[in-house]
């Protein structure tokens, strides 16, 4: 994760870096968009819950399991093959992050391990933690290079401190560091991509850009595409100021997607067509 140099802030001094500032901007007028529709005024639990469904059915369309929404609608067993225990895990992460807002701050590390624990979904003794020296991890779609897991641990710690000390860095870029920090480490053996888009979704709902959780990123990141994600992903590995920049602005695309996809939501049940 790149720090900004030795700022005392460095989640807020990546907001200086060029363009992230508009792409900031632009993401609050999206979601206040979605925030201003009548529909909001009486119905937001509806534009929550489809928000949710889309939301799960991005992620694991970006972590190879790619079907219809209707598809996901409709099913009810998800123990069958690959693909579907992925839909239901990215279904079980997003029905469990928002029991998990008021720990996120002050326990990152327990919310992450409380996040995998849900997607992998057995008692392994590698589930719940990060990994150790030696073990495999099993992401397939990320091909970047795998920190050890004594520079795992380290950087795990420093991120969960930077949360925990909290700061003035805009929804955004804390989200999208947080988002890009787990893809590049990479930390669990298995779901890490499911996990860290998780934590985007807890951070954009807890900092109070989002709280109604009604644009969800997801849902924008599966609609920019697989190449796209992954080529913005290595931006930020890179750890250029370029990279990073894009990397956010990237996640800020992708906020914007999900709150468009909302705003449709709301169109249509206020046509009655939904």
């Amino acid at each position: 994760m790149s720090t900004a140099g030795a700022s005392a802030d460095p989640l807020a001094a990546l907001g200086a870096l060029p363009g992230v500032a508009d792409s900031v901007e632009s993401v609050r007028k999206a979601v206040d968009r979605v925030y201003g529709h009548r529909v909001m005024r009486r119905r937001s639990n509806a534009i929550t819950s489809e928000a949710a469904l889309r939301g799960a059915r991005g992620s694991a369309a970006l972590s190879g399991a790619d079907w219809a929404l209707e598809e996901v609608r409709r099913r009810t067993d998800f123990s069958g093959d690959d693909e579907a225990r992925t839909v239901g895990a990215a279904l079980r992460l997003t029905a469990e992050a928002g029991q998990l807002l008021s720990i996120w701050r002050q326990s990152p590390l327990r919310v992450l391990a409380r996040l995998h624990l849900v997607a992998a979904a057995d008692q392994g003794d590698q589930v719940g933690r990060p990994r150790k020296e030696g073990e495999q991890v099993e992401e397939p779609l990320v091909g970047l290079p795998l920190p050890s897991a004594t520079e795992t641990h380290g950087r795990l710690d420093g991120l969960a401190g930077l949360i925990i000390a909290g700061g003035s860095a805009p929804a955004l870029v804390t989200a999208a560091v947080v988002h890009g920090e787990l893809l590049a480490l990479r930390p669990f053996t298995s779901h890490n991509g499911l996990v860290a888009r998780t934590a985007e979704r807890i951070v954009l709902v807890g900092s109070g850009l989002d709280p109604k959780s009604v644009c969800a990123a997801e849902v924008g990141h599966a609609e920019l595409g697989r190449d796209a994600y992954l080529e913005a992903l290595g931006g930020y590995v890179s750890g250029t100021p370029e990279g990073v920049a894009a990397w956010i602005a990237h996640c800020g695309r992708a906020v914007e997607l999900g709150a468009r996809e909302s705003m449709a939501v709301c169109e249509a049940l206020q046509r009655g067509a939904a």
